[in-house]
């Protein structure tokens, strides 16, 4: 009698030498349009634009949103606002000028209150960019996380297209010893 082989699996549908075939990558994510209140930030499908400057998704690495009080206006109008009360206190104002000049001080202090928000717009390989906005910063800060989301998300894509492309370029390609390279 003849003794049989013993049992060699074999090989699957769609494997060539033993690596399987590389799935395409998936459809790029349509996103809507979004827009800020006052119209200043567009968010687009394939770019976002901020006071009319334009910037593709993946040219960006990420941005971020700061509120920030005016400093100057908020010390020149303390600075005002205490000058004022103490000349008042001391006898050297009467009550009119002092009263003029706390009033133009707390207005002064109040500007400087008010602030604006201090958008960051992070790109690779790039100096950072800059952009002063006004309005609650709270609304400014969910349109930053989409902008995030949509900036990862543009990566992954061009991270998965280009696995893809190279695992059929290594599929095909003649490597050093003539045959197709190995995938493990």
């Amino acid at each position: 009698m003849t003794e049989l082989a013993p049992d060699i699996p074999e090989v699957p549908e769609g494997y060539a030498d033993g690596a399987p075939e590389p799935l395409p990558p998936p459809e790029p994510e349509q996103f809507a349009e979004l827009r800020s209140e006052d119209g200043r930030v567009v968010l687009g499908n394939n770019v976002l634009e901020i006071e009319g400057q334009r910037f593709a998704w993946r040219e960006l690495a990420g941005a971020d949103v700061q509120p920030v009080r005016w400093l100057l206006w908020f010390l020149l109008g303390g600075l005002t606002l205490a000058g004022f009360t103490l000349g008042y206190l001391q006898f050297w104002l009467r009550t009119m000028p002092a009263a003029l000049g706390m009033a133009a001080g707390a207005l002064l202090l109040a500007w400087g209150l008010r602030g604006t928000n201090r958008w960051r717009l992070h790109r690779s390989g790039r100096e950072t960019l800059f952009f002063s906005l006004p309005g609650p910063a709270r609304s400014w800060q969910q349109l930053a996380q989409e902008v995030n989301r949509r900036i990862r998300q543009r990566h992954d894509e061009a991270a998965a297209a280009a696995d893809y492309w190279l695992q059929l370029t290594a599929r095909t390609s003649p490597g050093p010893t003539g045959g197709a390279l190995p995938i493990s």
